[in-house]
């Protein structure tokens, strides 16, 4: 897909790798639809890109459905939609104060399993209706890719809800891919590991730089712009479909 003139939803797009995806979009010649639930974030990176803030709750189908109308009315039809938005949570099954409280296990699925599943549906919803153009002599409409992790596959103590939504949403790319494939929409996902976004930013300078040692190579942290290099590519190359791509530097997480 030619990036230049489309229109591009980022969700989490406030801070981390949806902001810097934002960015990378826009500097591409993308018109980007900031979507975030804190509406000071996602306007900051708007007003720094040009583009145009949403105020969105994507585990919330009604916010979703006002989002998307918003983008459509203001920037146009968008043929891109990258979901960084997620949540994470620590804490064990059954801990020394005993079972986790399954709103908080309910509250992690919602965001980034059922957040990413909202905006996916919403936005292939508007690729399929009659008149939708497509793009390019392979008959290609638009893409998405959601954001997974390696806790996906190997998840450590403490990540089960973590994990658990992590892991729904590599499994939604296959499906999903194959479902649309005859509307020309592509799935992608891509499962980052220790990237240096607000999540990590939250541990000591200590915590962090252990954290960097165990990555084989490079033994640092990964940034977020080579989160949004990897989407650029997938964006630009139409054979990516259906696939979840590690971007973690050759890391296994330990069990804890």
């Amino acid at each position: 897909m030619q990036v230049q003139g489309q229109v591009a939803i980022v969700t989490g797009g406030g801070s981390g790798m949806g902001a810097a995806t934002a960015r990378a979009l826009t500097q591409a010649g993308a018109k980007v639809a900031v979507f975030d639930i804190n509406s000071a974030a996602a306007q900051k990176v708007a007003d720094e890109i040009g583009g145009l803030a949403v105020v969105c709750d994507v585990s919330n189908a009604q916010s979703g459905e006002q989002a998307i109308a918003t983008v459509k009315s203001q920037l146009g039809i968008p043929r891109i939609c990258v979901n960084c938005a997620g949540v994470l949570l620590a804490q064990r099954i059954v801990g020394r104060e005993g079972a986790m409280s399954l709103e908080a296990f309910s509250r992690v699925i919602n965001v980034n399993l059922i957040g990413t599943f909202n905006m996916m549906r919403l936005f292939a919803a508007e690729l399929m209706q009659e008149g939708v153009a497509t793009l390019n002599a392979s008959g290609e409409r638009g893409v998405i890719i959601n954001t997974a992790s390696v806790a996906a596959f190997d998840g450590q103590i403490g990540q089960s809800a973590y994990s658990a939504s992590k892991g729904g949403v590599v499994a939604l790319a296959l499906p999903a891919a194959r479902e649309f494939s005859k509307f020309g929409i592509r799935v992608m996902t891509i499962a980052p590991g220790l990237i240096e976004t607000p999540m990590l930013g939250s541990l000591s300078p200590e915590a962090q730089a252990s954290l960097a040692a165990s990555v084989p190579f490079p033994s640092r942290l990964g940034r977020p712009d080579e989160y949004a290099k990897l989407a650029l590519h997938i964006l630009d190359n139409e054979i990516l479909n259906g696939e979840v791509i590690r971007l973690d530097g050759a890391i296994r997480l330990a069990p804890k």
